[in-house]
């Protein structure tokens, strides 16, 4: 049961084609939020939605006064579009959820009274991944294990953009403008206390999920290369490794110069073409990922911003529970 508190809260909500799930996941929401002494709202941000999301989203805010749609100009992914609802945010307490049933709403009351005990922030790890192929769950794996690995922030395997943080915190996030955004990454960076609260994933309400095998390896090169400098050291120790073969090399070859034994330097060309391809494929390595650096600098000097909001409604900007 959670304490009375006289703080506030506001629930993001990223919705992307989710129209045959909103009803039913809001419905689960309410009967949780309703149940809460605390000033609530609801904000939903409609990343681009193609199907009848916005309708849904307008017909649910006309029974309840506590939603605010945030509906973007296009779909600019699921890290622009919780960045939107965390810039929007005003209450004390912010949580961000899916909206595709996966994360339990039950959950709340717990992480509100973890707030009241002065955790900062309150995260949760999912236990099992229900419905995912052995192909994410592997490549998941791999990716927490690399990043931890390579990066200068410990990220939490299992992790979920399910969690609550507080005003402070999310004050601290909104303060960091990169365009190429991972927000597990870039809450753990900002420090702060935090709890772990472990769940298990529950079904989806309907649909399949929307994190393509594209944007999967979108959001684990954004995390990468903004979170480690290793990839750019591993280029150099390519480089520093071919030099150091290059003057083996030509010590051995002087070798034979100085004893006499030139008649036993044979031709070998196919050697010769084996190692430029070996160095012109390295080269080519390093100048690739240097060029990715690149890259992501080009996008942030740009200073583009990282949604566009297309309209933003709202009946009521907070209405306070009885």
């Amino acid at each position: 049961m959670v304490n009375p508190i006289t703080h506030s809260l506001d629930i993001i909500v990223p919705v992307f084609n989710e129209q045959d799930v909103l009803s039913k996941f809001h419905n689960q929401l309410c009967a949780v939020v309703d149940h809460l002494p605390v000033q609530t709202r609801i904000i939903y941000v409609n990343d681009g939605s193609v199907d009848q999301s916005q309708k849904a989203l307008e017909e649910l805010s006309t029974k309840d006064k506590r939603i605010l749609i945030i509906e973007l100009s296009r779909n600019f992914g699921h890290q622009s579009a919780l960045t939107a609802g965390l810039e929007k945010a005003e209450a004390d307490y912010v949580i961000t959820m899916d909206g595709d049933g996966q994360h339990p709403p039950s959950m709340i009351p717990e992480m509100l009274q973890l707030a009241q005990q002065g955790y900062d922030m309150v995260l949760t790890q999912r236990l099992e991944e229900n419905g995912l192929t052995p192909f994410k769950k592997i490549t998941s794996g791999g990716f927490y294990w690399l990043l931890n690995r390579i990066g200068d922030t410990n990220v939490m395997p299992g992790g979920a953009d399910f969690r609550l943080l507080t005003r402070e915190v999310v004050e601290a996030i909104n303060e960091m403008p990169e365009y190429h955004r991972f927000l597990r990454g870039m809450v753990s960076w900002v420090g702060f206390t935090s709890s772990i609260l472990p769940f298990t994933p529950s079904q989806r309400l309907a649909g399949k999920s929307k994190y393509s095998l594209k944007k999967m390896i979108r959001l684990a090169s954004d995390a990468i290369f903004s979170f480690s400098l290793v990839p750019l050291i591993i280029s150099i120790s390519i480089g520093l490794g071919f030099l150091v073969l290059a003057l083996i090399e030509a010590i051995y070859v002087l070798s034979f110069w100085i004893t006499g034994n030139t008649q036993n330097l044979a031709p070998g060309w196919s050697s010769l073409m084996f190692m430029l391809l070996l160095v012109g494929g390295s080269i080519m390595i390093s100048m690739g990922l240097i060029g990715v650096y690149i890259g992501y600098i080009f996008q942030e000097v740009k200073q583009r911003p990282k949604y566009i909001i297309r309209k933003s409604s709202r009946k009521q900007i907070i209405e306070e529970n009885k």
